[in-house]
């Protein structure tokens, strides 16, 4: 697994995640904690890269 996303906010972090899903490309959640913040990073396969970057893509459009 690689690192794919790191949201800006829960928001941000639950439109992605649904993204992913809609897509059928399977994620995990790794949270981190810096200086005393908790923050999320989106997770996802090496393969499924390229797919998950044209789904975001077009979710901005």
């Amino acid at each position: 697994m690689v690192r794919f996303y790191d949201p800006k906010d829960k928001a941000d972090q639950q439109r992605v995640e649904q993204i992913l899903r809609d897509g059928g490309i399977e994620y995990f959640l790794q949270q981190e904690t810096e200086s005393g913040l908790a923050s999320s990073q989106i997770l996802i396969a090496e393969e499924d890269i390229p797919k998950a970057e044209v789904l975001l893509s077009r979710s901005l459009h």
